[in-house]
């Protein structure tokens, strides 16, 4: 029995559903695409990579982000930290560097500047900024200036070594770079980098 033809209309649908499913699939596509943070591989070679070598100095961190020394005099020693912000292509992200202080060190600065342990931190000098660019750091913390997705991250800089549930949010970590990463959700919390030493498995 022979079917009768196709009308117009009939035609049109079909046309229809093919486009729809066409633009479907090319939003498919276009929403698998992540973008990379683009200063994320400036940044691991720049800093990351010094810091788990144990060897970025301050006068590092300055050049790439001239900010300001700040005294912490806690009840458990005291810590300084570089405060800045590093700019980027995507707006400034507040960087905070720690440095390296023997507990001898700590106490003479605190001395110097006529603190105690549990005072108010204190702004320190330029001069007193330049005389310590040597100074070996011992962490950075990185926190981004807007809303970052995570997969950006792990399209920079590769799927972590390991991913933990922390008691809010998780961790991602990346121990060839001594780099942790927390999240909240999906989103970016904060980039905080240490030694890579501190994830050697202990003997």
């Amino acid at each position: 029995m022979n079917r009768p033809p196709l009308k117009a209309q009939h035609w049109l649908l079909f046309g229809l559903v093919a486009a729809l499913f066409f633009a479907w699939g090319a939003w498919l596509m276009r929403s698998g695409e992540v973008t990379p943070v683009a200063d994320l591989p400036r940044w691991r070679d720049a800093l990351l990579q010094p810091l788990a070598e144990e060897r970025l100095a301050l006068r590092e961190v300055q050049a790439l982000a001239p900010g300001e020394l700040w005294l912490q005099p806690r009840l458990d020693g005291a810590r300084v930290l570089h405060r800045a912000e590093l700019a980027g292509a995507e707006g400034s992200w507040a960087l905070e560097a720690e440095l390296a202080l023997s507990e001898a060190q700590g106490d003479s600065l605190l001395a110097a500047q006529g603190l105690r342990a549990g005072d108010a931190e204190q702004l320190l000098g330029t001069a007193l900024a330049e005389q310590m660019a040597g100074f070996v750091v011992r962490a950075v913390s990185l926190k981004p200036p807007a809303a970052l997705a995570a997969e950006r991250v792990a399209a920079t800089l590769g799927q972590p070594r390991l991913s933990l549930e922390l008691a809010a949010g998780q961790a991602w970590v990346y121990p060839q770079w001594g780099l942790t990463v927390h999240l909240q959700g999906d989103e970016v919390e904060l980039l905080h980098a240490v030694p890579k030493r501190a994830f050697a498995p202990r003997p």
